[in-house]
C-alpha cells in the first residue's frame, strides 16, 4: 500500500538495533527451539537491500531486492550470482518466486506502471515482462504459485476492492478477478511489501492475503483458486497506516498463522501475532517474538512439526510451537526468510545481507 511506503522510506533497511546476542546464552520464554541453531554468512555478490527469497531445495534458491536485483544458487550458498534486470535497475523487486533452477518470477512493487511482474527460464540471462500495472492508484504487493502453471499477485485496495490478477498458463497472461467476487475493502486497506509473504498458496486452490491499515488486520480466503474470496478479521495490531498483517504460513488447509506488526514504531513490543486452527475464519493471539518493531517475513520449516521462523528489521527469532513462544535467533537486520528443511534456510536483508540458517548441528 502506498502507506507501506514506510518501507520504501528506508532503501537501505535498518541496521542492527539491539546488541548480539549468543545463542548458547538465549534463555527460551517457553518450549525451546530445534537443537542448537548455526548461521552462517553468504556472500550474494550485491549491495542491494535484498527483499524477498524463495527456496526451491536444499541447494536451489532465489534471492530479489532494490535496484532491480536478483541472486541465485544452485549449491546450497557456497556461491551466489546476482545481477540486474535489463532496464530494471529502478524497480524494487519486493517478491519472488522460483519453480527451479532456471525459472523464476519476479515482482516490482510500486505505484502504477512500477507494479511489474517478470520471469526468465534460462536462469536469469533473459526476462520476460509479462505484467505491467496499468492503474495509477494500484500498487501491488506479493505473488505467489500453487505449481508452474498457475498463480496469483494482489494490489492495494482500489474504488474499494483490493486487485487479484489470477494466471493458469505460467503468466502468459494474467486476468484480474472480477471485483464483485471479493468481499469489500476499507478505506486504505491494501498489504506491505515487505517480504513477499503477504500472500501465500497451499494445496488445491488455497490462498490467503494479509492486509492491514484500513482499520484493521485482515485474511482473505479462496479455497477455488482465487475465484471467490471471504474475509475475516485477525486480532493482530491495527489501527494505523502502518500497522498490520505482513506475512503468512500454512501448514495445512486448517492451521496458520499470521505476522505483523506496528512498522512505524521499530522500539515497540505490539500483539503481532495470530494463529488460526480453521483455515482462517478465526484467530487467537499467538506470543510475541523477541525482537521489537514489526515482523517483516516468516518461513515455516519443513520436516520441523510446529516450527517457524520470524525476521524483522530488529533480528530474527524462532519458535517451536507455532508461534506460541519465541527465542532469539539473530540480532542483525532481516527482511524475508525461507526453509527447505531444517538444515537449509536462508534469511535475506540490507545490503546484500545473506544468512544460511541450519537448526541442527
Amino acid at each position: 500500500m502506498k502507506q507501506k511506503n514506510a518501507l520504501s522510506k528506508h532503501p537501505s533497511g535498518w541496521p542492527a538495533l539491539i546488541a548480539a546476542v549468543s545463542l548458547a546464552a538465549c534463555v527460551p520464554s517457553g518450549e525451546a527451539p530445534p537443537l542448537d541453531p548455526q548461521l552462517e554468512e553468504q556472500t550474494s555478490g550485491t549491495r542491494a537491500l535484498l527483499q524477498a527469497v524463495s527456496v526451491v531445495d536444499v541447494q536451489t534458491v532465489w534471492a530479489s531486492g532494490h535496484e532491480g536485483t536478483f541472486a541465485r544458487t544452485v549449491d546450497g550458498g557456497a556461491t551466489w550470482q546476482s545481477g540486474v534486470v535489463p532496464g530494471a535497475a529502478a524497480l524494487q523487486f519486493r517478491d519472488v518466486h522460483a519453480v527451479d533452477a532456471t525459472t523464476a518470477y519476479l515482482l516490482s512493487a510500486g505505484p502504477g506502471d512500477m507494479s511489474r511482474i517478470f520471469k526468465t527460464t534460462d536462469a536469469g540471462r533473459t526476462w520476460e515482462l509479462q505484467f505491467q500495472n496499468d492503474d495509477p492508484d494500484a500498487f501491488f504487493d506479493c505473488l505467489d504459485f500453487w505449481d508452474a502453471q498457475r498463480g496469483l499477485a494482489f494490489s492495494d485496495a482500489v474504488n474499494g476492492r483490493l486487485i487479484v490478477i489470477r494466471t493458469e498458463n505460467g503468466g502468459a497472461q494474467w486476468d484480474r478477478v472480477p471485483a464483485i467476487q471479493l468481499p469489500a475493502a476499507r478505506e486504505g486497506e491494501g498489504g506491505f511489501a515487505a517480504s513477499g509473504t503477504c500472500l501465500v498458496v497451499y494445496g488445491s486452490g488455497y490462498a490467503w492475503i494479509g492486509t492491514g491499515a484500513g482499520g484493521g488486520a485482515r485474511v482473505f480466503r479462496t479455497t477455488d483458486w482465487g475465484l471467490t474470496w471471504s474475509v475475516h478479521q485477525t486480532p493482530v495490531v491495527s489501527g494505523t497506516g502502518t500497522s498490520g498483517i505482513t506475512s503468512l504460513g500454512f501448514w495445512n488447509e486448517a492451521r496458520g498463522i499470521a505476522l505483523g506488526g506496528e512498522l512505524g514504531e521499530l522500539g515497540d513490543f505490539t500483539d503481532n501475532v495470530a494463529t488460526t486452527a480453521d483455515g482462517g475464519e478465526t484467530w487467537t493471539l499467538g506470543g510475541r517474538p523477541t525482537f521489537a518493531g514489526a515482523i517483516y517475513g516468516s518461513s515455516l520449516v519443513p520436516d520441523a512439526a510446529g516450527v517457524v521462523v520470524a525476521v524483522g528489521p530488529r533480528g530474527a527469532s524462532i519458535s517451536s510451537n507455532e508461534g506460541m513462544m519465541w527465542t532469539a535467533l539473530d540480532s542483525l537486520s532481516y527482511w524475508a526468510v525461507g526453509f527447505a528443511a531444517p538444515d537449509a534456510g536462508w534469511m535475506v536483508g540490507p545490503e546484500g545481507r545473506i544468512t544460511k540458517v541450519r537448526l541442527y548441528q
